[in-house]
């Protein structure tokens, strides 16, 4: 089980990650757990703020296929992993085992 922290994820697409991570602990920036991965929504957040606050934790940011510019700020910010949203929704367990298995 993983602790998961997610950045700028909006309450409904929360509840799918829960779905789809069932097992696993998501929590938000006010939680006290240091997150064992980071998924960010790059269209809510600013990446290069994410990668410096969790310098050392795998970051995985998601945006929607039309933001390409986006997508490339946070591939520029050093995210470990850079997907458009409906990748996450159909791989996001995979995805969440790869990141979080050197960790």
């Amino acid at each position: 089980m993983a602790t998961i922290l997610l950045c700028g994820v909006d309450t409904f697409f929360r509840a799918k990650l829960e779905a789809l991570l069932a097992g696993h602990h998501l929590v938000t920036s006010d939680s006290v757990d240091w997150p064992d991965l980071v998924i960010a929504d790059i269209s809510r957040v600013d990446p290069e703020e994410v990668s410096d606050t969790y310098p050392d934790v795998p970051i995985l940011g998601f945006g929607g296929h039309t933001d390409t510019s986006g997508l490339r700020r946070a591939h520029a910010a050093g995210f470990d992993q850079v997907i458009v949203k409906n990748a996450l929704q159909e791989r996001a367990a995979q995805i969440v085992e790869e990141l979080t298995a050197t960790s």
